[in-house]
């Protein structure tokens, strides 16, 4: 069973850590993402880019790699139930891993994106209900106040309180605290925004970034 684990683990890491953005960019525009804009290889970098395609495709696929990587750990677990560890143990344990692989690629030297949509993608397996809520209210707040920030910051931090009242039947601890984990892990990463938030010089929805300067 330990063997299955750190399998797990490392698959769950080795997914969330595929840098669609970077990859993305680099194939279709021969364009360094972490050269442009903010310098995050996420969704909305690509899209302030000027590639709003790749922007979408990229948010598409980091939901579509941290899915993959709790479907991967609903998979396995059925084999262990009579070890007395819960398939959500399993599917919690792969959400935590995925979401800190998207942040802290090793292709990258640990410096990926902000796990809005690879959190989403974990969680739309775990606790789908949730996870639309939450996304539900990322569109509300983005549409009223065209910060993506804002949104990605209030949605993050809603889904603990969505998942405790739509989420039915058992809830083991490490699922409790995978949820806790990850919106914390999202609204950290948001930090610089916040600030940015806080002295009013965000940028909005729609605006386009340019090419970094060098420090």
């Amino acid at each position: 069973m330990l063997l299955a684990i750190s399998l797990l683990v490392l698959a769950s890491y080795l997914l969330g850590s595929i840098p669609v953005g970077y990859l993305l960019v680099r194939l279709f525009r021969n364009q360094d993402i972490r050269s442009v804009g903010s310098g995050n290889i996420g969704a909305t970098n690509v899209m302030r880019s000027g590639g709003r395609g790749l922007g979408a495709a990229t948010f598409a696929l980091d939901v579509v790699k941290g899915a993959a990587a709790v479907a991967l750990a609903a998979w396995i677990a059925p084999q262990f139930a009579s070890a007395g560890i819960s398939a959500r143990d399993f599917e919690a344990l792969a959400a935590v891993v995925a979401v800190l692989g998207h942040m802290f690629p090793v292709w990258l030297r640990f410096r990926g994106g902000k796990g809005v949509a690879t959190g989403f993608g974990v969680f739309l397996i775990a606790a789908p209900w949730a996870a639309l809520s939450s996304i539900a209210l990322f569109l509300i707040v983005l549409m009223l106040s065209r910060y993506v920030s804002l949104a990605s910051i209030l949605g993050a931090g809603s889904f603990p309180v969505f998942a405790y009242f739509l989420v039915h039947g058992e809830k083991p601890p490490l699922f409790i605290a995978a949820q806790i984990i990850v919106a914390s892990l999202i609204i950290l990463k948001h930090h610089a925004n916040i600030r940015r938030l806080l002295t009013g010089t965000e940028n909005r929805f729609g605006s386009r970034t340019q090419e970094r300067k060098p420090a």
